[in-house]
């Protein structure tokens, strides 16, 4: 692994880079900068070389799309001149693997000759198997089934409209789903031909950009998933675009800030646009919630005005707050667990993680109208699909010291599908030895499918900080 502060392991580039080697695009004045859209950065990426000469011939020229006549050769051996039609997936992997070396060995190169890693029909076609098979259409209406009946056709398609410019994404479709606290959340969704290019692009940038990621930075990245973020924040305290956007506007410049203007330690976890910054001075705390917001206005964003607070947490926030004469210290919510500072049997401190209430309440509302949607259906089947939510439950909620919680997701899972079945019954409510049985054949047993913290992250990490 690398050393404290860094990456695991690949940024879309972007014009120029501004202070703390945050690329900007120039903002009219008095505005703030704008975040690129998905095909400029990637226009921008393109002009990376990997021969650190000849740049001016290697650019494009502005308005034209990728090159007409294939991949050109590499001069530093990182790249192997690849026939779209021919590149498998192995050939694929074994190319990012060199682009991959070569961001690692010299971060100033710039990359070019990347576009037919995106075009070629092999790329396309993996691409468009790893997409969700049931997933929402977008405006076009067309399904993954639908595209696949002629998936050859339309991938050639496809390729030669990315290898002469004349692809142009579609409009994406908004919808809105209902979220806990009453409001409704914005869900972009895009064609599934655009899905295809992104999915494919995405692989090649993160082969470069890895590299440039920070350690506390978990979401969307290779390898890496929202309980290792919430593994790394309960060690740390006793803490696709948009990810790379947010690695220039947040993560290099809270980095800096840190290193440079704090007093005393700062621990950092982002999981996407979700994060969580631990200070051992409060007046850290309060000088970088400040700047922060600063920070943000600076590129068109702010913080959430509910979510964002400074709280006494830690080893000692329960003695201190004792001393004061105050409550206990307060909880905060991350990735679906409320954090609350608690001890072992044997007094040693430790960050339960629990899970959050209102969502554990809102899962269940879900379950009870599927199950009235499902009320005729037959018992085998209506066991299939509750062992899935279970289990499913259980995967995700199932860590150390949350046993409880999925436990009683279970016992309400089971009252309600013998309510459902009582109330299509002739003989009124089912008899609870025969509700039993089906109870243990279709329902998993609540365990914990993660290990401790300090287990994942020793071997993950190889004792390396997984918050600085």
């Amino acid at each position: 692994m690398n050393d404290p502060g860094k990456s695991d392991k690949p940024v879309v580039a972007m014009r120029g880079p501004g202070p703390c080697g945050i690329p900007v695009n120039q903002p009219e004045a008095g505005n703030p900068p704008q975040p690129a859209n998905f095909w400029d950065l990637w226009k921008q990426v393109k002009r990376r070389s990997l021969t650190k000469k000849n740049e001016e011939d290697d650019s494009e020229p502005e308005g034209q799309g990728p090159p007409q006549n294939g991949p050109a050769k590499q001069s530093d051996g990182t790249q192997s001149p690849v026939r779209p039609a021919q590149a498998g997936s192995e050939g694929l992997q074994s190319a990012l693997e060199r682009i991959r070396q070569a961001a690692r060995r010299d971060r100033e190169l710039k990359f070019t000759n990347l576009w037919h890693h995106v075009y070629g029909i092999e790329q396309l076609r993996e691409a468009y198997l790893g997409l969700k098979r049931q997933a929402a259409p977008g405006v076009d209406g067309q399904t993954w089934q639908q595209y696949g009946k002629n998936l050859e056709e339309n991938l050639r398609d496809l390729s030669e409209r990315l290898i002469q410019g004349t692809y142009h994404a579609r409009p994406v479709q908004r919808v809105y789903i209902p979220k806990a606290d009453g409001r409704k959340r914005p869900i972009g969704m895009p064609v599934l031909e655009d899905k295809i290019v992104q999915r494919a692009t995405v692989r090649v940038l993160n082969a470069v950009y890895e590299e440039d990621f920070l350690g506390f930075s978990y979401g969307f990245r290779p390898g890496r998933n929202c309980h290792q973020a919430l593994d790394a924040l309960a060690v740390g305290i006793s803490p696709l675009l948009a990810n790379i956007y947010l690695h220039y506007v947040f993560d290099l410049w809270a980095e800096q800030w840190r290193h440079r203007m704090a007093r005393g330690d700062v621990i950092i976890v982002r999981y996407a646009d979700d994060f969580v910054v631990g200070f051992q001075h409060k007046t850290d705390a309060d000088e970088f919630l400040t700047q922060l917001r600063e920070r943000f206005r600076q590129f068109g964003l702010e913080l959430h005005a509910e979510k964002t607070r400074v709280i006494e947490f830690g080893r000692f926030a329960a003695e201190r707050r004792k001393q004061r004469k105050q409550g206990k210290p307060a909880t905060f919510n991350f990735l679906g667990f409320t954090h609350s500072c608690s001890k072992t049997r044997n007094g040693k401190f430790v960050v339960l993680r629990q899970t959050i209430a209102k969502r554990l309440r809102t899962k269940l509302e879900q379950i009870r109208e599927k199950l009235r949607k499902r009320m005729h259906d037959g018992v085998e089947e209506t066991g299939r699909w509750l062992r899935s939510v279970v289990q499913g439950y259980m995967q995700f909620h199932g860590i150390p010291r949350n046993l409880r919680a999925v436990s009683r997701f279970r016992h309400w899972v089971s009252l309600m599908w013998r309510e459902m079945m009582s109330r299509r019954s002739q003989k009124g409510a089912v008899r609870w030895d025969l509700m039993a049985k089906l109870i243990h054949q279709w329902l998993p047993v609540p365990h914990i499918c993660h290990p401790y913290p300090e287990e994942r992250l020793a071997g993950t990490l190889r004792g390396k900080s997984p918050v600085r």
